[in-house]
């Protein structure tokens, strides 16, 4: 692998790894509600699916969903599905700690209890996820060329996206754990969770309208 092969598969590939699609959004809300310990299972859900799709892409997943679109179109829209489920959790904590905050409950605790975020989360918010399968389709169409052995090419590709998304993902998991004591104010939590969950729905609303226009 040369410099050059290097140097563009990651500027290719880390816009799109960083940018706030569902999966860091969803970090950057854990990191918030849970720290960064309790949001590892999260990231190891999310990275041990991300790094066993990208190995089925690599070896022809990726070039049998290409010629069969029903299924992709299919888990697009399952993925779609699962994201604005997700978004309607967002909102649902916002909600359930203004309540929180209006009933002023009595207890020494003033914290807010929000929804776990664990290792099958991961797993279905990375299987489910229409941009992680998009970009991994995409990079080894363009990276898997075969300038020196396939299987070693496949395994080097692979191994560099998992270490770019477990680096962007603790990134994302450690802004939103920057925040986490404003967290521990239910009035606070309450606007949080509503930012995080309109940030969701936005990118959710982008992913609609991208499958609408491919129907």
């Amino acid at each position: 692998m040369t410099l050059d092969y290097f140097i563009a598969w990651f500027a290719l590939t880390f816009p799109l790894v960083f940018s706030p699609g569902p999966a860091n959004i969803v970090f950057a809300l854990s990191g918030a509600t849970q720290g960064i310990k309790k949001s590892l299972p999260l990231l190891l859900g999310v990275d041990s699916a991300y790094i066993v799709c990208s190995m089925a892409v690599a070896f022809g997943v990726g070039d049998f969903l290409q010629r069969h679109p029903l299924l992709f179109t299919t888990a697009q829209w399952l993925g779609i599905a699962y994201l604005f489920y997700l978004t309607f959790r967002f909102f649902r904590a916002g909600a359930q700690a203004g309540q929180q905050h209006n009933n002023k409950t009595s207890t020494s605790d003033n914290s807010v209890t929000s929804a776990q975020y664990r290792f099958y989360d991961g797993l279905l918010l990375q299987l489910l996820n229409p941009k992680g399968w998009s970009m991994m389709i995409l990079m080894f169409s363009v990276f898997l060329d075969g300038s020196f052995p396939i299987v070693e090419q496949a395994i080097y590709l692979d191994v560099m996206l998992a270490v770019m998304n477990i680096a962007t993902h603790l990134t994302w998991i450690a802004s939103g754990a920057a925040i986490t004591h404003y967290m521990n104010n239910p009035q606070h939590a309450r606007k949080v969770s509503y930012i995080f969950a309109s940030s969701l729905l936005l990118v959710t609303l982008s992913l609609l309208f991208d499958a609408i226009q491919q129907v």
